[in-house]
């Protein structure tokens, strides 16, 4: 007997290395096949302008090559006379590595996906939080019902293993329950879209450009420069001002006019607002009204509109208002209302009142003397 005649679990070293050369090459197979799709559908996701080449492509790239080469010898095990629990445990073998293969094919396709929908969102300011979140939910999905079915095809009583994760999930959410909240919380800024990454918003004392919105904390930049760091649930429970959606700006301001001005150039006044306001540019004339007589001005209210959000704008056409008006009223002599005030040091009124009751108690003594 030869060496090559030598039997190991019921079969020959011959019939052995003809099982292992037969793996070799169903691998060799197999690769070839695999690379050739992949090409094939790169080259055809080029031509074309459907997004399944695309996606079969990408598919194709997360082939492992461990997984097919477990897949070739696996087959060319069928060669050998092996004992029945050998064939058991072979056809879990198959299960767990198909399954495997089959979760990392179903995962790039949602990496593709996400990456796809990023990629049609960066002309614009959307919200990428409902994306990762999805892409985290099918994800969770995919592997979970992976490792289940490959467990219940290994004869594992599932049963007992859904109940136990299910009273563990329970336990693990009440730990995590600010982690859990924040993460609704972003969920709830992508579906209702308070604002968007881009927009300005003022919130508390906080005020800037939202830069990025995680699931757990949202990235501001202050006008001073800095960064801050917001978790989402502390953001939604704030009011917030979102001055990227205001259309137009809304002005009021009022100024006083010296009392002792004429009626006749009162009169002329909300004609001279209305004028410097619509020559300021970016402007909407609304209203002039002389409101009422103040303690040391008559006193003047005005409203109007910029036609931007823009604060600059604003600011822009406030001072082209206040340059024009100055102008125009020293022009007809009017003057500004200078404020008065009436300034007593504390217990001045009781120290002139002391030195009046001495004074008549004065006059009272001289005249009995004369």
């Amino acid at each position: 007997m030869t060496w090559f005649e030598t039997e190991l679990l019921g079969n020959s070293v011959l019939r052995w290395l003809s099982a292992g050369a037969a793996g070799l090459a169903i691998y060799l197979v197999l690769r070839i096949v695999f690379r050739f799709a992949g090409e094939r559908s790169a080259r055809a996701a080029r031509q074309t302008a459907t997004n399944f080449d695309d996606l079969l492509g990408q598919m194709l790239t997360s082939t492992r090559q461990w997984a097919l080469l477990a897949v070739a010898f696996l087959l060319a095990s069928r060669m050998l006379d092996l004992p029945e629990r050998w064939h058991t445990r072979i056809d879990y073998l198959w299960f767990l590595v198909v399954g495997l293969q089959i979760g990392l094919w179903l995962n790039q396709g949602i990496s593709y996906w996400v990456k796809h929908r990023l990629d049609q969102r960066q002309g614009n300011t959307g919200n990428p939080v409902i994306t990762t979140i999805i892409s985290w939910i099918l994800r969770l999905f995919v592997w979970a019902l992976v490792v289940l079915a490959v467990l219940a095809n290994m004869g594992i009583n599932i049963t007992a293993m859904v109940a136990s994760l299910g009273i563990g999930g329970v336990a693990v959410a009440l730990a995590v329950q600010n982690i859990l909240g924040d993460l609704f919380a972003s969920a709830a800024i992508g579906l209702d879209k308070p604002f968007e990454i881009g927009d300005f918003i003022v919130f508390g004392d906080i005020a800037g450009s939202v830069e990025h919105v995680g699931l757990k904390t949202t990235r501001i930049r202050a006008l001073s420069g800095e960064q801050i760091v917001c978790s989402n649930t502390q953001l939604l429970t704030n009011t917030i001002h979102n001055y990227k959606r205001m259309a137009e700006r809304r002005i009021q301001f009022a100024f006083g006019i010296a009392q002792t001005t004429p009626a006749a150039q009162l009169e002329q006044i909300p004609r001279i607002v209305r004028e410097a306001i619509e020559a300021a540019g970016n402007a909407r004339f609304d209203r002039a009204h002389f409101k009422e007589f103040g303690e040391s001005a008559l006193n003047f209210e005005v409203v109007y509109f910029v036609t931007s959000p823009d604060y600059n704008l604003y600011m822009d056409a406030q001072q082209s208002v206040n340059l024009a008006l100055k102008k125009r009223l020293d022009t007809l002599g009017i003057d500004f209302a200078l404020p008065a005030r009436r300034l007593a040091a504390p217990g001045i009124e009781n120290l002139l009142r002391e030195r009046a009751d001495k004074y008549e108690g004065r006059e009272t003594t001289l005249g009995h003397a004369r």
